[in-house]
């Protein structure tokens, strides 16, 4: 099995954590930039994207992230982390990453009391719809040529994207019982999805 790493600077990594163990996944929590050298794949979780984006900079998590994952090391971020491996945000801040080939808007479905749950249908997954958390959700407004979109709502926004190495969800599975994307996430760190 892989090492799967969770950036465990801001957000609910804690839960990542959880998921990934209950599938007997090796986790380790990624706080100092050298630590990436240990892991297969890495999760940036939900929480506040910007104090993640600020983060990273104090850390000096940038380049190394940057170095990494366009040299293929596998990714995944949710929510916020989203959208801090987007191309692109429609904000004024924090500053992505610059990695996947989409447009993020942060907020997209609105506040805090906007939240909402749905069962939404998932490619590349089996089984009945997963059941999406959506907090203070990030919504992707264009994809690039190389981008697929693996979920969406009924409306057509994407909600989960996959780009190669890098995998990202505008929802929480990891507030869900339901380890399959976890799953997926792990095939494509095993080079099986």
């Amino acid at each position: 099995m892989p090492t799967v790493g969770v950036l465990a600077i801001q957000g609910d990594f804690q839960e990542h954590r959880q998921m990934l163990e209950k599938l007997g996944v090796e986790v380790s929590e990624i706080r100092l930039p050298h630590q990436l050298d240990d892991i297969d794949g890495l999760i940036i979780p939900g929480g506040e994207s910007t104090t993640i984006a600020q983060l990273i900079d104090i850390y000096h998590f940038r380049d190394v992230l940057k170095e990494k994952i366009k040299g293929g090391l596998p990714v995944w971020g949710t929510c916020a982390g989203m959208i801090i491996i987007s191309n692109r945000l429609t904000d004024h801040r924090p500053e992505p990453l610059h990695l996947m080939d989409i447009e993020v808007s942060r907020n997209a479905f609105g506040r805090q009391v906007d939240s909402f749950e749905a069962d939404i249908q998932f490619d590349e997954i089996d089984g009945p719809p997963f059941h999406c958390v959506f907090i203070r959700a990030p919504g992707v407004n264009k994809t690039g040529a190389g981008v697929k979109v693996l979920a969406h709502l009924d409306d057509g926004r994407p909600i989960a994207v996959r780009q190669g190495n890098m995998l990202a969800t505008s929802f929480h599975p990891e507030l869900t019982d339901d380890t399959r994307i976890h799953g997926l996430f792990v095939k494509i760190i095993q080079g099986s999805a």
